[in-house]
């Protein structure tokens, strides 16, 4: 008797899990243990998980390029993006134009602003122009932060050849900046960013604003992501105004091959808990921005979540 009933509460255990979808397992892609990406990702895997019952495993990568390639391979599920990586995936394009376009991901949501973030302990520079000369970082070579830095020193009227640069991950550019070793770098995450934060809390680094004539030509050329950006005052220590930049989005993405349901509740488990989701991009959470902007299809489970909220989007 006491066998029968340990099968029985096995196979009703089994059938609860499979019902929350608890039999599915997914690793998602974030970026930089320094970075937004990551922090934020583990969170959102927790909350898919303790809501659904699919197993998230949260990953620490090189970023967007390498989170969508690693789907394409069958090495992630889910994945966090830069919109415009997303965009050059999809089109093949810029990171993507020597392998081609990667059809192989659909959109889940779209999460919070990307700010682009020039930092810098070098009193001299006040402006994305007085980097001419300089050594700074610029991210991972036809990473994300990497087009987002030429696409502002492009802007400025400077070029690659223009500056020394180097090509650091978002925790080695602060290490780097410390020690002196580079005047500058660019970090594309949410803000406050962690590794903008150490520095700014034992050093004198401040945030060089991207705006005028620069922020105006990124925003309005054909086909461009950028949207305008403040950074509250005090985001950072010693950060007594706002700073002005640009921004892309950060966007959730998941395998194409996912199922309906799995997709389907991993959105509701986000969007109707966000109160509970213990991040400060929390606060960015809305349906308007997670289904705006984006030129790449949605997921059909994820579409299914919106549609029940009043919004449609594309989706296959």
């Amino acid at each position: 008797m006491k066998r029968f009933i340990s099968i029985v509460l096995v196979l009703a255990l089994a059938l609860s899990l499979a019902a929350c979808g608890g039999s599915s397992k997914m690793t998602m892609g974030t970026g930089g243990t320094s970075g937004t990406y990551y922090g934020y990702g583990t969170i959102l895997g927790q909350v898919i998980k303790d809501k659904t019952g699919i197993a998230v495993t949260t990953v620490s990568t090189e970023g967007s390029a390498a989170n969508i390639q690693g789907i394409d391979a069958g090495n992630y599920q889910l994945a966090t993006v830069q919109s415009d990586v997303l965009a050059y995936a999809w089109d093949g394009t810029r990171t993507f134009e020597k392998d081609g376009a990667v059809d192989t991901f659909r959109v889940v949501a779209g999460l919070y602003a990307e700010a682009v973030q020039l930092v810098t302990m070098d009193p001299a520079i006040k402006t994305v122009a007085d980097l001419k000369g300089k050594t700074v970082s610029i991210g991972a070579p036809n990473s994300g932060v990497y087009f987002n830095a030429i696409d502002v020193l492009g802007a400025a009227g400077l070029s690659e050849s223009d500056i020394t640069p180097q090509y650091q991950s978002f925790a080695d550019s602060a290490d780097a900046l410390k020690d002196g070793k580079i005047d500058a770098a660019f970090i594309v995450a949410g803000a406050p960013t962690p590794a903008i934060e150490e520095l700014c809390t034992t050093n004198d680094a401040y945030l060089v604003p991207i705006d005028g004539d620069i922020a105006d030509k990124l925003i309005n050329a054909e086909g461009s992501f950028y949207t305008a950006y403040k950074i509250p005052a005090n985001t950072y220590k010693n950060q007594a105004e706002d700073v002005t930049t640009i921004t892309v989005k950060a966007t959730l993405i998941v395998d194409a091959n996912a199922s309906e349901e799995d997709v389907y509740n991993l959105t509701a488990a986000i969007f109707d808990n966000i109160d509970s989701i213990q991040h400060a991009k929390a606060a960015e959470l809305s349906i308007e921005n997670a289904t705006q902007g984006m030129a790449a299809p949605f997921h059909k489970g994820a579409a299914k979540y919106f549609a029940e909220k009043g919004v449609e989007v594309t989706a296959e």
